[in-house]
């Protein structure tokens, strides 16, 4: 058998990520959006037709003009790529050394020490407050290179104060990712600042809200000279032809995303409501899922409802997360099915 040490020291620990054999459960694990695949970007993919002998765009200037189009910003402030990962990849390949640290809040989303470590670093990590907010003070007495916000945040489902995130990026000395991968149903974003700022790149993903993880595309935007050097270092090609028809396609259609963030706003409540009555304590939430600590054992919830046919996501056994589970917020008819095999789970204790 071989020795892990042949591995790169840094990526030793690692093991693979998430991932349940699926058998046509309801999924409330992922945070994808539960109405459903985009129709536009589907409609695309069905009439289009693609020449597979060409390579697509080097760096995915039409989507980029889409989104600069959206945004009321520039081609130049976009860096595309192949899904937010990919870019949150080329933020740590262009801004770090071999060596240097990252600043990760905590509790966040898990991946975030990995493209650190990936990439040769180390994580350093800041408690959020007790309300999961930023620690500022904290965060900037490091002497990390790099930090990573994710807002709202995943997965305690808030988002970070505007303020914290303005101070941050003023007193802070490296680069600042902010990460709105769920940005679309938050009121507030860091989008339309990016110009205002030397050190911040704020990274967004069409998994989630748009409705298209299977295509895996996700962009970054910053002020051009910091796009600029991001292309630089991007894999060329590494967005398909595809995939940016397609997001392309579903940037032309944003009355898909109101309808997805009007639906969340109505569900979002009722699912709270209903998890309060059935003893859950949910932490408010700005995003499409909820995270809520367990009234019985959150492995026995998770395996309870696996049979059931339900999955959701068991946070219980991580520090400051004791006994929690995530609930991706469903339509009005999943919502009460899971709530419904919950009080069946309760009452009958499997």
């Amino acid at each position: 058998m071989a020795s892990r040490d042949i591995m790169r020291s840094t990526t030793r620990g690692f093991k693979k990520y998430y991932s349940p054999n699926v058998m046509g459960e309801l999924r409330l694990d992922t945070n994808t959006n539960v109405l459903g695949s985009n129709p536009a970007a589907t409609r695309y993919l069905r009439e289009q037709k693609v020449d597979l002998n060409e390579y697509p765009v080097t760096y995915s200037d039409d989507l980029r003009a889409a989104l600069a189009s959206l945004y009321g910003l520039e081609m130049d402030n976009f860096v595309v790529g192949s899904g937010s990962d990919e870019i949150l990849d080329i933020s740590f390949k262009t801004f770090t050394e071999w060596g240097d640290s990252c600043l990760v809040p905590y509790p966040s989303y898990s991946l975030y020490d990995y493209f650190a470590q990936m990439n040769g670093g180390s994580v350093v990590i800041s408690e959020l407050t007790e309300d999961f907010q930023l620690d500022v003070d904290d965060i900037v007495s490091s002497k990390a290179k790099i930090v990573i916000a994710a807002t709202p945040n995943n997965p305690t489902g808030n988002s970070f104060r505007q303020k914290d995130i303005e101070d941050l990026l003023a007193r802070f000395k490296g680069v600042v990712i902010v990460d709105e991968a769920y940005g679309e149903y938050s009121d507030l974003s860091m989008i339309p600042r990016v110009n205002e700022f030397d050190n911040m790149i704020v990274v967004r993903t069409f998994s989630k809200a748009y409705a298209m993880a299977a295509l895996r595309v996700g962009y970054g935007v910053a002020n051009k000279d910091i796009a600029e050097m991001m292309n630089s270092v991007k894999i060329p090609y590494s967005l398909n032809s595809l995939s940016e028809g397609a997001a392309i396609a579903a940037v032309g259609d944003q009355d898909f995303i109101r309808k997805s963030k009007d639906m969340i706003l109505a569900e979002r409540p009722k699912l709270v409501s209903g998890l309060e009555k059935l003893g859950f304590r949910p932490y408010p939430s700005d995003s499409n899922f909820i995270l809520a600590v367990s009234p019985i054992d959150h492995a026995n919830l998770t395996k309870a409802l696996r049979k059931r046919g339900i999955l959701i996501r068991d946070f219980g056994s991580k520090r400051r997360m004791e006994n929690c589970v995530r609930f991706t917020v469903g339509t009005d008819e999943m919502n009460r099915s899971l709530l419904s095999a919950i009080e069946d789970i309760l009452r009958d204790g499997n």
